[in-house]
């Protein structure tokens, strides 16, 4: 989704502009289309196929009320300076060619501060974050959900550049939670420091979005928390290409332990399914990935550095008898080096289908003891064509 202000449309603190169609990013600009590709490169998610309201933003009460006011279409432009937290928007979406934008100066310098959420989203689809840092929330930077109503999942999220941080601190406090949110997409953001038994990024019954190109920085003694969570019948869901520095106990926890009300749907036999892990670099965690109550998922092209405990954990902490066993993991081509202080590579919990699980075409290395590596790599089942090496595997 693409969308674009017009820019002859005049913007002030509490005002909004408006403007015809004059043309769009594939036509040949004339007069002021200099103007709106210059916008374009800054701004290059924010185009659509009509223009409308163009509201500028300079103080708190100004952004509260462009926020409630907002219709499809509108872009709101932070100005660079600090906003109260605590903003919340219920039952206001913009569409598929006209989202709703709240757009901040570049490089973090509009800063939305306290409050319980930084901002909240209720019931509202089609909204789009970009380049606004959040701190200081008690307890979640950004919280986006379905307003309760497991059947109405809200879509067409974009969070693109966000700067998450000091969230908490302590208890389950996330800096992103998504609840009932389906299409979305997450990338280039920077998320640290979040609560000490929450998520950067906690999604319950998230369904077919990416999370992307992102970063994850916690510390080495938030042993409860956890980078990325994908529980509560979540399904489709790409985390790709990010870093996980000490991200929590569980840098990625595919899966998790979720009461039986909050499922979306109420029907799902597993905490996740179909989840992909791809062309991500994780240093530390105890645990950089968990499977827990998975039914399907892939974790492959990775790099991993410095796991705590184990590799991998595969556990089944929801006892709801209607749910499928942990069952049905791949990991694939990953790169592995670890310390020979490593417990086990992989971890498994009662109540698992840990042989049903696959490993294939990882390169393992014990960096402290090299040759000591294929002996300390115990699998649950034989890898097919593994590699226990005795020299550092090639980083991405």
């Amino acid at each position: 989704m693409i969308f674009a202000t017009n820019p002859a449309c005049k913007t002030h603190s509490s005002g909004k502009g408006t403007g015809a169609l004059r043309g769009t990013a594939h036509q040949k600009p004339t007069g002021g289309g200099k103007v709106m590709f210059k916008f374009l490169a800054i701004f290059p998610f924010i185009v659509s196929a009509t223009f409308a309201a163009d509201v500028a933003v300079r103080d708190t009460e100004a952004l509260t009320r462009a926020l409630r006011e907002a219709k499809p279409g509108t872009v709101i432009r932070l100005a660079p300076g600090r906003y109260a937290g605590g903003q919340s928007v219920a039952g206001i979406s913009g569409t598929v060619g006209s989202p709703i934008v709240l757009a901040g100066a570049p490089g973090g310098a509009s800063i939305i501060e306290g409050g319980a959420s930084g901002i909240h989203l209720s019931g509202c689809s089609f909204w789009q974050l970009h380049d606004v840092a959040f701190t200081g929330a008690q307890s979640n930077g950004v919280n986006i959900d379905d307003a309760g109503k497991p059947d109405r999942p809200v879509r067409g999220i974009v969070l693109r550049g966000l700067d998450i941080r000091n969230i908490g601190p302590r208890g389950n406090r996330d800096g992103i939670k998504l609840s009932g949110a389906d299409a979305f997409t997450i990338t280039g953001c920077k998320i640290a420091h979040w609560g000490d038994g929450g998520s950067g990024i906690d999604m319950v019954g998230c369904h077919d979005g990416v999370v992307e190109k992102s970063t994850f920085t916690h510390g080495e003694t938030a042993v409860m928390a956890n980078g990325v969570q994908t529980k509560g019948g979540s399904r489709s869901v790409t985390i790709r290409e990010c870093k996980f520095i000490n991200a929590g106990g569980r840098a990625v926890n595919i899966g998790g332990s979720t009461g039986a009300d909050y499922f979306r749907s109420l029907a799902a036999t597993y905490e996740a399914r179909d989840i992909t892990v791809e062309g991500c670099h994780f240093t530390g965690s105890m645990a950089p990935i968990a499977f827990v109550g998975v039914d399907g998922a892939t974790v492959r092209q990775n790099t991993i550095v410095n796991p705590g405990r184990w590799v991998i954990r595969i556990l089944q902490e929801n006892q709801n008898p209607a749910l499928a066993p942990c069952r049905n993991g791949v990991f694939a081509d990953n790169h592995i080096t670890f310390q020979s202080t490593l417990t086990t590579a992989v971890n498994i919990g009662g109540g698992t289908d840990a042989k049903s699980f696959r490993f294939e075409r990882n390169t393992w290395h014990c960096q402290d003891a090299p040759a000591e590596t294929r002996r300390r790599v115990v699998l649950p089942v034989e890898e097919n064509g593994g590699t226990y090496d005795a020299s550092p595997p090639k980083v991405r």
